[in-house]
């Protein structure tokens, strides 16, 4: 049985219908009441108190741990990994961040899963295509896209792609002990996914630049003010690893990863 925490989720979602499509057993875990597919067990739990995880965790053979972007203020990793430990789960599949193997983000999380005892593999994606979301209310109203560093490309990944991957990391015990770079398949910029999300409304979309302050202002409203400092930096000055497309997800899956264009197609009713 395999066990996915938040499922609610772009990364979540899809996750759990592809682990279903394989034949596996799977209990969702999410915060709030969810719609699941026939035959996923729905467990609600808030992994900033990890007891409420524990009865999901019965008879579990793997963990997909992914946490909120409050979980660092408000959550224990140790605690949370002290009941995966005590629920007898041998192994979890970590989805950490690119930024962790860059240095822009903290290693906490990939540290304390490390010392836990407990097997692990770790993934780390970059720049999620669905990050474009943040800009559907203003393509529907406006035909706008107001972002920072307008010609900054740096590679962006759907969150389909991460999902086959964990799912086969879940499923195939061989990935423990190994640490995915998981991108898109080319570096990309605003302007340029402007411009996609115009193509595939067949009506032209004008991109408007921010200015770093303006960016930051309206990310603090949903995100932790460090996490909004090294978003920042990673889209405004990424490094040369920042910027480089990895091969992983080839490796993993087989075929390249998905163009945020491919992304857009599937999704373009919530630009309409």
């Amino acid at each position: 049985m395999i066990v996915v925490t938040g499922a609610t989720g772009n990364v979540g979602q899809p996750l759990v219908q592809t682990l279903v499509r394989a034949g596996e057993q799977v209990i969702a875990v999410s915060r709030s009441e969810i719609a699941v597919p026939a035959g996923v067990r729905h467990h609600r739990a808030d992994l900033a108190d990890p007891q409420s995880l524990e009865p999901a965790l019965q008879g579990a053979a793997v963990l997909f741990l992914l946490t909120s972007p409050d979980f660092m203020a408000n959550g224990n990793i140790n605690a949370v990994l002290d009941v995966v430990r005590a629920a007898d789960v041998p192994r979890v599949v970590l989805l950490s961040s690119h930024g962790v193997g860059t240095g822009r983000h903290p290693s906490v999380l990939e540290d304390a899963v490390r010392q836990s005892g407990l097997q692990w593999t770790m993934l780390r994606p970059g720049n999620f295509d669905s990050n474009a979301l943040q800009w559907a209310d203003m393509v529907r109203t406006q035909r706008v896209v107001a972002a920072p560093f307008g010609d900054v490309a740096v590679p962006a990944i759907d969150p389909a792609d991460i999902a086959e991957v964990a799912a086969i990391a879940l499923r195939e015990p061989r990935h423990q002990g190994h640490i995915y770079t998981l991108t898109g398949p080319e570096p990309i910029s605003p302007r340029q996914q402007a411009a996609a999300i115009g193509a595939a409304l067949g009506e032209s979309v004008r991109f408007v630049e921010q200015s770093r302050a303006e960016a930051r202002t309206q990310m603090l409203r949903y995100m932790p003010e460090p996490v909004v400092e090294a978003t920042l930096g990673a889209l405004g000055t990424p490094s040369a690893a920042e910027q480089a497309v990895s091969p992983d997800i080839e490796r993993l899956l087989g075929r390249p990863p998905r163009t945020f264009a491919e992304w857009v197609s599937r999704t373009i009713t919530a630009f309409k």
